[in-house]
């Protein structure tokens, strides 16, 4: 099976599986889950080859052994993530820019964690970029842990498995083999579409408020009440 590589060759789903096999798919699902250098890694696409593999018997390791292995490392990489955000802190919000680093992702997966809460770590797991901050940010926020697990285990369950179980099935029917370079492209502009909305929404939010909000610490701002309380001390 020949797949066309979005990147560069070595971040070609086809070209990982053949080249280090189930070990390479387990350490990008751990790294892409909680490391700060795996929010590149095509997790998606990679786990659906993967099931895929396993069907068409070019991958030799049973199915079940294979999600229950991606599920561990999916979950551990969360754990580690977590225990990273708790340990740095809010020193990864002031952190520069680099390369590898940028601060907007960190900002991006702060939102999606308030906004949609404990549950943000089983949406995640479907939205790159966003999947690789979100446990990071869990610690960094200091979530309770027993609830960090238990979404957490929920999260790598569905996505994980569930990813793959996707690739093994979809691996039975013809028009997938005769398409499959359609199919992991299809999958990745799937997989960013969330990541293009929010985005156009954070755009159309700062069009309208350019100048972004008034600290309200700001010296040069006094709240009616403290005004009236000055006048009423003259």
């Amino acid at each position: 099976m020949n797949t066309l590589a979005l990147g560069p060759s070595w971040l070609d789903p086809d070209h990982l599986i053949q080249t280090f096999g189930l070990v390479g798919v387990l350490v990008v699902v751990f790294a892409e889950s909680g490391l700060l250098i795996g929010f590149f890694l095509p997790g998606d696409s990679l786990l659906f080859t993967t099931g895929l593999l396993v069907t068409t018997g070019k991958l030799d390791t049973p199915l079940w052994l294979v999600c229950t292995l991606v599920v561990a490392a999916a979950v551990l990489g969360d754990q580690v993530g977590y225990l990273f955000g708790r340990k740095v802190g809010p020193a990864l919000f002031r952190r520069p820019d680099s390369k590898l680093f940028k601060q907007e992702n960190v900002e991006k997966a702060h939102e999606f964690f308030e906004k949609h809460g404990p549950k943000s770590l089983i949406l995640a797991r479907f939205v790159p970029i966003v999947r690789t901050f979100t446990p990071i940010i869990a610690g960094v926020s200091r979530m309770n842990y027993r609830s960090f697990v238990i979404f957490n285990l929920i999260g790598g369950l569905l996505w994980g498995a569930g990813v793959t179980l996707l690739g093994s099935a979809l691996g039975k029917v013809e028009f997938v083999h005769q398409h499959i370079e359609l199919i992991l492209i299809a999958i990745v502009l799937v997989s960013v579409i969330p990541v293009a909305i929010e985005l156009l929404r954070a755009r159309a939010q700062s069009k309208k408020n350019p100048a972004g909000p008034v600290p309200a610490t700001d010296a040069h701002e006094v709240s009616p009440s403290a005004e009236r309380g000055r006048h009423a001390k003259r």
